[in-house]
């Protein structure tokens, strides 16, 4: 018997489930709304980025969702390490007043992700405990820099509004 005859394991299940859950957030958050007229596409995560402070916490917090799938599934350092950069790169710059905004809307980091991820899918190599080491480190080193940056934002709003 060939074996592309024969049935999926269930590891191969649970992959293309989280694989088709992650698309699915992916579009929500980057590509769910046509512009009309222009072509372009949004999702909401930089609608949710213009909550001062809050809306870059949970859109942070759902974008390293993504990068925690990808660690379980295991893809090795490497890419989880250019998964964090593309996180980082929109936290970061997302958090700058106006000009972040627009950033939120080119950037779509977790289209980004998610693309790499199906790359990893299509040829993994295996992981090692040095890239679940490293995958924890990293995730760690995400969460304190979505919730800096969003006290930061917090703290800028306070400061303007002189509460």
């Amino acid at each position: 018997m060939p074996l592309s005859d024969l049935p999926p394991t269930l590891a191969e299940t649970n992959s293309h489930r989280a694989l088709q859950r992650l698309r699915g957030l992916s579009h929500v958050l980057d590509n769910a709304i046509a512009i009309p007229g222009i072509g372009y596409r949004v999702g909401l995560d930089p609608l949710i980025g213009l909550l001062p402070g809050g809306g870059d916490l949970v859109a942070g917090l759902i974008s390293i969702y993504v990068v925690i799938e990808a660690a379980r599934l295991g893809v090795p350092a490497a890419t989880l390490g250019r998964m964090g950069l593309n996180i980082l790169t929109e936290v970061i710059l997302g958090t700058i007043p106006m000009v972040g905004d627009f950033f939120d809307v080119v950037w779509k980091a977790n289209a980004r992700n998610v693309t790499l991820l199906e790359r990893h899918i299509r040829n993994p190599r295996p992981s090692s405990k040095a890239d679940k080491v490293f995958a924890a480190v990293m995730i760690t080193g995400l969460l304190m820099v979505v919730l800096g940056a969003a006290t930061l934002s917090i703290l800028f709003v306070r400061w303007v509004l002189q509460l």
